[in-house]
């Protein structure tokens, strides 16, 4: 199933018999073993067997043993150095491998590559550095292991600078409210911030000694988080559950899931392998999980997605073994479309992936900023956290590492960024916590934030009997006409939570079959604070006579009756409802605020309508369905004392004449 970290059993090179001992290390033709001894290299040999079984016990013993016979016995210093190294026991393998390293024993170039790789696995940056730097400088040839060390070499370099210049990281640990004595991981979040879901790994009451993964939530009030509580059924099973992510207004939930036996049932078959599941809540309930289907689930491995805030791409690690059996993990993406479903998968192409290891994907809700950790960027050591952003034209910007100590020489992975970019979450099991992995928070670097994100988060419901509605929304960039945002309220509770990317100016559209759009405007460019965000209770009105809407997309310069380009998304939506509904007559009527004379403004208003007719003509609306007028200063919705008065009488709207 999905773990925290897949990687910690990654193993070094095995170096059980002499002869290929002999071949990678030496490059040379067979040949006998440095010793002399014939009981040194007997316990040597009964070490390679022991090593063959993964009996790394038994293999450091006669290791031992062959060493004590004959001290200088380079070669089996060398396996020693590997066989600690497999258990992660890197200071023991140091050793060795410095031992195998002395002057005046056999020498093996390729000994100075795996004293520096474990020398870099536990933050020895300057020796690794000289290791690496030595093999190097004894001109290897070409191939992976050059190419590997070369690339850590610059992970050095990279640490020992990060060392020099410490970025501001003072993890706080979430509380008891979250964190338990189990294992707690994978956390994604709403939006708002009010939301958290994350894995628990817990004791298997099923299977004596093992552990299952389930999903936990907590809500936040003001500051506090309440106590978490198991999601329960559908979505939690005695299978493993992991690695969520929950799309911005917390109504989607996609997970990892490796059941891939029909005798699970229909709702937990896979394709061969871990595969995406999604589940749907309505009226505050969960739907059993069913698989996302193909392409996007294979026969491979995928996991730990990540759902874009506007719920049409999708980010996911897919694992893949090769034709010569080498596994890669990569970050793919795929985009969703209403009537094909999920596209075909892409791998993300360079800079973003590497030919190391890439995991723990996560799209900030502002779309275009990418977190994750890998093993094939300078780094640390291990796996660091990274951030790239996505620019204009689609491609990515070079990966930043987050720095030290947010990366130290362990893996770091399952970074969460909150919604207005200032807060990050992290699993880790550091000192003082509450188990072993805990969730902890900590204020976000400046030079790693993601471009902030507001909401607007309300109702939905019907003007005429106040019944709650499930209801469309699209929130559109009005520059350049594309939909940012798509998502639905509640068809139950009639609850949305749609996000705000800031750095543009949006048009809100909330439609219903059967009702009157509700239009808005957003104008988030430029010093906007996003420290509020929007509450709106949004009511729809039946499309009856007499009713009218305020088109509040609908823009003209200062005294100008020529439309300005903005306007079409909202006059788009118009004429659609127009068209659909055939029997729907409407006047348009333009208004004013009262600067200037009343003859002046009469004049503006009508030809702003007028504008906007002509618009809707040209849209395919049959004329004789609409009348224009202009009213001038006459019926102010606001005083004209204010600014803020003056412009909401400066609007252009539609009432219906006739069904």
């Amino acid at each position: 199933m999905v773990h925290f970290n897949q990687h910690t059993a990654c193993k070094f090179l095995l170096l059980v018999f002499a002869a290929l001992l002999f071949s990678v290390l030496s490059n040379a033709q067979q040949r006998t073993l440095s010793t002399q001894s014939n009981k040194a290299e007997k316990a040597y040999y009964k070490a390679a067997d022991c090593y063959e079984l993964r009996d790394y016990e038994c293999a450091i013993s006669e290791l031992k043993k062959a060493i004590a016979i004959d001290e200088p016995f380079t070669e089996a210093w060398i396996v020693l150095g590997d066989a600690y190294a497999d258990i992660n026991n890197y200071s023991e393998a140091i050793d060795a491998y410095n031992q195998a390293l002395k002057k005046g024993r056999t020498f093996y170039p390729e000994v100075l590559f795996f004293a520096g790789t474990a020398e870099l696995k536990i933050g020895q940056y300057e020796a690794a550095q000289k290791h690496f730097t030595a093999f190097l400088d004894q001109s290897p040839r070409p191939g992976t292991r050059k190419a590997l060390a070369q690339k850590r070499l610059s992970s050095c370099e990279f640490a020992l600078e990060a060392l020099k210049n410490p970025i501001d990281f003072k993890p706080i640990n979430m509380g008891s409210a979250i964190n338990s004595i189990h294992s707690e991981y994978f956390p994604c979040l709403t939006v708002d911030d009010k939301t958290m879901l994350f894995t628990r790994r817990l004791p298997d009451t099923l299977r004596s000694g093992r552990e299952q993964e389930d999903f936990f939530t907590s809500t936040r009030t003001d500051t506090v988080w309440q106590k978490a509580k198991s999601m329960g059924e559908p979505i939690n099973t005695w299978l493993n559950e992991g690695a969520p992510t929950l799309s911005a207004d917390g109504k989607t939930l996609l997970f990892t899931a490796c059941a891939i036996a029909k005798d699970y049932g229909e709702n937990r078959f896979g394709f061969g392998s871990c595969d995406l599941f999604a589940s749907q809540q309505i009226g505050g309930e969960w739907a059993a999980p069913k698989n996302i289907g193909s392409p996007v689930n294979t026969g491979s491995w995928e996991t730990q997605p990540s759902i874009s805030s506007d719920g049409k791409t999708l980010y996911f690690i897919k694992g893949v073994t090769d034709r010569f059996g080498v596994y890669h993990q990569d970050i793919y993406t795929t985009h969703y479309d209403a009537d094909s479903g999920w596209a075909v998968p892409r791998k993300l192409p360079a800079p973003v992936n590497t030919d190391g290891t890439e995991e723990s994907v996560f799209i900030h809700p502002d779309g275009k900023t990418l977190y994750f950790s890998s093993d094939g960027h300078p780094g640390m050591g291990g796996f660091d956290i990274f951030v790239a952003k996505r620019k204009e034209d689609g491609t990515w910007s070079q990966p930043q590492n987050l720095g030290y100590p947010l990366n130290t020489f362990h893996d770091e992975n399952s970074l969460l960024v909150s919604g207005d970019g200032k807060t990050g979450y992290f699993a880790s099991d550091r000192e003082g916590g509450y188990g072993k992995l805990d969730l902890y928070s900590f204020k976000m670097p400046d030079n790693a934030k993601p471009d902030a994100v507001t909401y607007l988060k309300g109702n939905v419901f019907n003007e005429v009997t106040l019944a709650k509605l499930g209801a469309k929304f699209d929130l559109i960039n009005l520059k350049t006409g594309a939909i940012a945002v798509s998502s639905t309220s509640d068809p139950v509770t009639g609850e949305f939570l749609v996000a705000l990317p800031s750095g543009n100016s949006y048009a809100l559209n909330v439609a219903k079959d059967g009702y009157l759009f509700y239009s808005d405007h957003f104008n988030l460019e430029g010093s906007f604070s996003l420290t509020d965000p929007f509450i709106k209770d949004i009511p729809l009105k039946p499309i009856l006579v007499g009713e009218s809407v305020v088109l509040k997309n609908v823009f003209f310069e200062t005294d100008q009756y020529e439309l300005k380009d903005e306007s079409r998304v909202e006059l788009d939506r118009l004429a659609e409802l127009l068209l659909k509904n055939k029997a729907l007559c409407i006047e348009i009527g333009g208004h004013t605020d009262n600067e200037g004379t009343t003859l002046h403004n009469q004049d503006l208003s009508l030809n702003r309508a007028k504008a906007v007719f002509n618009y809707l003509v040209k849209a395919g609306v049959n004329a004789q369905r609409m009348t224009f007028k202009g009213y001038g200063e006459s019926e102010p919705v606001s005083p004209n004392d204010t600014e803020t008065g003056r412009a909401s009488n400066r609007r252009t709207e539609f009432k219906i004449t006739s069904l």
